[in-house]
């Protein structure tokens, strides 16, 4: 990041400035700490102290600046400044996030630990759970093979019912089927006369079929027809658009001409304007300090002065 010279001396005047004014805050932070080293607390103290040292680096960076500038006009120094504290700052960053981390871990730890407590008391109560389910399993096995006898009984009686009950459904399901085979019949016959109507109809469509067909080969010439008519006039409008589109790049090629040299027109007449502003300025200072040519304007404006007070006398 190169300066011009004038641009140069005034950033180095203002480092110059900044690096006093650090130095003056600096030297007022020592003689704080001096003062405050008994009373103060232990915080203020570690804040002082690196208040301190941020204004002796950033005076170094400062003063390097400065040598640089009026070495060889340029800001490069500052770039690398600023590249190392953001290297420095995604450091801090990264260790932060990792200390987090951490103490994240061992939050879950600690309550992993919490739970396996809570799941080992748990698991001595489902132990003695266990124990006593045992017990009433015994208990429930001697009753539920006394129910199983009573039960084989009652599943003989039912058996005997069922067997009463579908010899009766047999008799039902025998007249139901009967009047199935009388249904199956009659769709059978409505089946037929349906095969037919739609044989009948079958040929109809086809005979449709044939006419659309002769219908949209007719039409398919028709637009081919069109089609070819359209390509012609394709082809017409791509040979206009070719050079439209070559008219138009040189017309763009022209505008762009005309730009370049309306800017370089314009900064040529900022460059006269800056150089008349700078030699009124440089005129105006002559001027006032009498230097040069004008002091001795003044001189001889005086000595006309006291002639015609004389005169008038």
């Amino acid at each position: 990041m190169s300066l011009s010279r004038i641009q140069s001396v005034r950033v180095a005047a203002v480092l110059e400035d900044c690096c006093d004014q650090l130095d003056i805050l600096r030297h007022t932070l020592t003689v704080q700490m001096g003062r405050e080293r008994g009373t103060a607390p232990a915080q203020e103290k570690v804040r002082l102290a690196k208040l301190r040292r941020d204004c002796q680096s950033v005076s170094q960076q400062v003063s390097k600046l400065h040598l640089e500038l009026e070495e060889t006009q340029s800001l490069s120094s500052l770039l690398q400044v600023v590249e190392d504290e953001d290297q420095k700052k995604k450091a801090n960053k990264t260790r932060r996030e990792e200390k987090i981390n951490n103490e994240k871990r061992k939050e879950t730890l600690q309550r992993q630990k919490e739970e396996l407590k809570q799941k080992n008391e748990k698991l001595t109560e489902l132990v003695w759970l266990a124990k006593d389910l045992n017990r009433q399993l015994d208990e429930q096995s001697f009753e539920i093979a006394n129910k199983n006898k009573l039960m084989e009984k009652n599943m003989e009686m039912q058996l005997q019912q069922t067997q009463r009950e579908t010899s009766e459904t047999e008799k039902l399901l025998q007249d139901k089927l009967e009047m199935l085979q009388d249904k199956v019949t009659e769709e059978r016959r409505v089946h037929e006369e349906a095969k037919k109507f739609l044989q009948n109809r079958h040929k109809e469509l086809q005979q449709q079929l044939q006419q659309w067909q002769q219908q949209t080969t007719q039409m398919l010439h028709e637009k081919e027809q069109q089609l070819n008519s359209v390509c012609c006039k394709r082809t017409v409008n791509l040979d206009r658009l070719m050079e439209m589109k070559r008219m138009f790049r040189e017309m763009e090629q022209v505008v762009k001409e005309d730009k370049e040299e309306q800017e370089k027109l314009r900064q040529q007449q900022a460059l006269a304007k800056s150089a008349t502003k700078l030699q009124a300025w440089w005129r105006g200072c002559m001027v006032r300090r009498g230097l040069g040519s004008f002091k001795k304007e003044e001189v001889k404006k005086g000595k006309k002065k006291e002639e015609k007070k004389k005169k008038k006398k």
